[in-house]
């Protein structure tokens, strides 16, 4: 590729934020759930009730209710909390939806391998792109109406001025065909083919900030913060 004919030295990385600690996640991740959809958490406490309940009557199949009592008791909290995980991740997706930058939030909740930049091009409409940086490549994430294509063609020409040889992807959020759901739009930025090296990626960032972005409101949430919940 033109870019990297000529190597230089990379440029160091920027620091992330201090990480929440496991329990502000899961309190957030709590409060979230209770709020978006609190019928979950009673799905997930019946869950609980029913696997310990089919852990005591196995074991009065086998004559040791109180021995199989006891080993399914972790049993039925470790498939409630599978349950939770996956009903505030769609609760931290509901939260956001429809909002003003959601694509944006979602990109920022990347943690590790993708820097975006936010909402480099808006109209009057508030239809608007961000841009990313990955392994990949430069990506390009659009949102809003059919005005949108135009704008994520223009960026792409930028990009290419500043990035020649750089592969560009282009994705729109949206529920219609072609388009990318927002709760599958990190899935699909990291099924990207990786095409840079770590240091390709980092000159290609710092090449891109000379293009600049523009100051808009993204929703702050549990989403950003905490796009990753606590590990089953």
């Amino acid at each position: 590729m033109a870019l990297f004919k000529r190597s230089k030295k990379a440029a160091p990385v920027a620091t992330t934020p201090e990480k929440q600690s496991q329990m502000a996640v899961l309190k957030d991740a709590f409060a979230l759930t209770k709020r978006e959809k609190p019928a979950s958490l009673l799905y997930c406490a019946l869950a609980f009730l029913l696997t310990w309940a089919a852990g005591i009557a196995f074991g009065f199949s086998l004559g040791h209710p109180i021995y199989l009592g006891i080993l399914s008791l972790p049993l039925g909290f470790i498939v409630a909390f599978f349950m939770f995980t996956r009903f505030a991740n769609s609760a931290a997706f509901a939260s956001i939806e429809n909002t003003l930058g959601a694509g944006a939030s979602v990109l920022m909740g990347i943690r590790r391998g993708v820097s975006t930049t936010p909402a480099v091009n808006v109209n009057r409409n508030q239809d608007m792109v961000h841009r990313s940086v990955s392994r990949a490549g430069v990506i390009l994430v659009g949102e809003g109406g059919h005005a949108v294509r135009q704008m994520i063609a223009d960026e792409k020409k930028k990009s290419e001025r500043f990035v020649p040889g750089v592969p560009i992807f282009e994705i729109i959020v949206g529920k219609e065909d072609g388009q990318v759901p927002i709760r599958k739009l990190q899935k699909k930025v990291k099924k990207l083919p990786k095409k840079l090296s770590a240091n390709q990626m980092r000159e290609v960032r710092n090449r891109l900030k000379a293009i600049g972005g523009m100051s808009m409101p993204i929703p702050q949430g549990p989403l950003p913060k905490g796009a990753k919940l606590p590990r089953r």
